[in-house]
């Protein structure tokens, strides 16, 4: 028996794709922001992807370890450029 998925907007469902393409954005977030299961996550690509890009997703999503937050050996680590201008109060501020 399929569980009922949450009504998702496009929008929504843009996010969702772009969150499960992420190598360190596990299944987990999306989960928390959501609620949706990693199968779902499945089902979702699978319905709104080509299936050429699906395979390829499926074949690089598989066994990741950052995908899937049991697996990982990084807890909440991320790369961050020293370039990378910073946001506050809606300005970015400027290099200098």
């Amino acid at each position: 028996m399929k569980t009922e998925q949450p009504q998702l907007s496009e929008q929504d469902i843009d996010r969702i794709i772009e969150m499960a393409w992420e190598d360190r954005t596990p299944f987990d977030a999306i989960t928390a922001q959501f609620e949706l299961k990693e199968q779902e996550v499945i089902e979702l690509m699978r319905k709104e992807m080509k299936p050429s890009s699906f395979r390829m997703w499926r074949a690089r999503v598989q066994g990741r370890a950052t995908k899937h937050r049991a697996k990982s050996e990084v807890d909440d680590a991320r790369f961050k450029c020293t370039l990378q201008k910073k946001i506050s109060l809606n300005k970015i501020s400027k290099r200098k």
